[in-house]
């Protein structure tokens, strides 16, 4: 089993080479990709030194069983025919191609067998709020059929990369230095002691994109027509995405059935003591691989909804992990070259 990251030096990149140590993944040989700017570096795995190659169009991925990608969507689309030429299956972090027909959108607790049909050998990893949504509303869709959706996402500075977060905390330096952020670079507007109402570019109907993506992935994953409205918010925490979710189902469920659906569901940690004020927060579930989950309640506006709030490390289950996972069932249901 030979395996390629490709955009090994960035956050998520680096955080694919600490899963699969961890996961202790089955792997032979591994070959990094990168930019020009990243060539040459040198990278630790499992006390062997891996130098990063720089990505090009050539036959580099002749011997490779699984590619991960997480270089952009421009570098994806360029290079798709190059990493699968060879029969590679190429799982995709970026948004190039989640809504392509001919290319499943992947959550392995939710729809691991869409990952066996792959015309194109790639598997797209969805985007990080819907991931971590979608773990979560899937148990209670077994309860009965989710119609709507409304959530508002809490995002920290690690879902736009290293650099991002590298800004972060150089804008509370700067703040504490000298009253004012100068490094307004990542971000549209200054984001420490802020929060801004936007991620990503706006759309025609003033949708940002990350807000379209979790319309659109939710249906495509769990396969449904439920709607989802989103407002997608940056906040200032260093790592780990939180949600507030209110849905509706088409019979009402109860509290109680939600926490037990929830408790049995993998991939998903309850952590629910109201009373006691004890609920998930960014900074518990940062490098946890579950995602987090408390305050269910009913919706006091709707007699068929209920409300929770969720918080996942967006690093790992809203990115590589769920990268690795869909890599490791493939592999356990034998169907990698």
């Amino acid at each position: 089993m030979k395996v390629a990251i490709v955009g090994a030096s960035g956050a998520v990149g680096q955080e694919f080479l600490r899963i699969l140590d961890e996961r202790n993944f089955p792997m032979d040989d591994l070959v990094l990709f990168g930019s020009a700017r990243s060539a040459g570096r040198k990278y630790t795995f499992k006390g062997k030194e891996y130098e990063v190659k720089l990505l090009q169009h050539n036959d580099d991925f002749k011997d490779v069983d699984i590619a991960f990608t997480s270089a952009g969507g421009g570098t994806s689309a360029e290079f798709a025919e190059t990493i699968t030429k060879y029969g590679a299956v190429m799982i995709d972090n970026s948004s190039q191609f989640r809504m392509d027909a001919d290319v499943p959108l992947v959550v392995p607790e939710i729809n691991a067998e869409d990952a066996l049909n792959r015309p194109r050998g790639i598997i797209a990893n969805p985007n990080c709020t819907t991931i971590m949504m979608v773990v979560v509303l899937n148990p209670i869709e077994k309860l009965s059929h989710i119609k709507k959706v409304h959530v508002s996402s809490y995002q920290s500075a690690s879902g736009a990369g290293a650099v991002a977060m590298a800004e972060l905390q150089q804008q509370y330096k700067e703040i504490l230095e000298t009253g004012e952020a100068k490094t307004i670079e990542k971000f549209p507007h200054q984001l420490a002691y802020n929060v801004i109402p936007q991620i990503d570019k706006m759309t025609p109907n003033d949708y940002t994109k990350e807000e379209m993506k979790m319309f659109n992935e939710t249906r495509k994953i769990m396969h449904s027509d439920v709607r989802t409205s989103a407002t997608c918010v940056r906040v200032s925490s260093l790592r780990s995405h939180s949600e507030s979710v209110w849905f509706e189902t088409e019979q009402p469920v109860s509290v109680e059935d939600i926490r037990k659906a929830l408790e049995a569901a993998p991939g998903v940690t309850l952590v629910d003591d109201p009373q006691n004020y004890v609920y998930p927060m960014p900074l518990d579930s940062a490098g946890k691989d579950d995602i987090f989950v408390g305050r269910i309640r009913k919706d006091l506006a709707d007699d068929n909804g209920n409300t929770l709030w969720l918080t996942g490390d967006q690093i790992r289950k809203g990115a590589a992990l769920n990268a690795v996972q869909i890599a490791e069932y493939l592999i356990k249901v034998g169907d990698v070259k």
